[in-house]
């Protein structure tokens, strides 16, 4: 196979995205979204010694020393600065931090996900649409944006439709930036770094969400147009 366009470089920033095939659904309930969750949370370590389907069938106990211990040893395979899970894809800010480390996240996440999803919903084949995209953030006008971009999104494509809905969505990083949250590895320093606040920061989020969602109309109705130009006129 040929290998991909963007070298992924330890220590360097990706926007890392992928979505579901034919843009189905990827996420359609509270359960799917959890497990995509812990999948998350499990294999962003290098060094995980069980498929996390065998993890989940151990005790809560036993579950949450494996964690534990992990956590203690923080040998990681990504840094997770900035996520967010929506119905058809899913969208992360990923610093590699050993060489491969984006791709054997992505995979192990992707793979176990698409198994479960499978075996839940009596389903065969791919979840998601073949490689991740991944994008080099090449400055920090790039990282805040970004981060601004992902917790937008679901104002974006009309999945909430209020502040709070924004503010306190749970399968995203969102509420890890404004102090609370309910996932300990999301890397907030860095583009928090940016802000004299917290509070700063939510205002720059929110100050650009009638622009984003506006935006976001407008490249839908130009992907339709181009989609009926493309089946001629149909």
């Amino acid at each position: 196979m040929p290998g991909r366009k963007i070298p992924l470089v330890t220590g360097q920033l990706y926007h890392v995205f992928n979505r579901g095939v034919a843009r189905l659904p990827t996420f359609t309930n509270e359960s799917e979204y959890n497990r995509a969750m812990a999948l998350i949370n499990y294999y962003r370590f290098a060094n995980v010694s069980l498929k996390y389907s065998n993890f989940n069938d151990l005790p809560l106990s036993q579950q949450q020393e494996i964690l534990d211990n992990l956590k203690k040893q923080n040998d990681l395979l990504v840094k997770i600065h900035s996520f967010i899970l929506m119905p058809n894809h899913f969208h992360f800010t990923l610093e590699p931090v050993i060489e491969g480390g984006i791709s054997r996240f992505i995979s192990n996440f992707s793979n176990s996900y698409t198994k479960y999803v499978n075996t839940v919903q009596d389903r065969v084949g791919p979840l998601f649409q073949g490689k991740f995209k991944a994008v080099h953030i090449k400055s920090d006008s790039q990282l805040t944006h970004l981060s601004r971009y992902h917790h937008l999104n679901i104002y974006t494509d009309g999945v909430v439709t209020t502040i709070d809905q924004i503010l306190n969505y749970s399968y995203s990083s969102m509420p890890n930036y404004l102090g609370g949250g309910l996932y300990d590895f999301v890397e907030i320093e860095l583009v928090l770094s940016y802000f004299k606040s917290k509070e700063d920061y939510k205002i720059f989020v929110l100050n650009n969400k009638d622009y984003q969602r506006n935006l976001g109309k407008i490249r839908k109705l130009l992907h339709e147009k181009t989609v009926r130009n493309h089946l001629g006129g149909v």
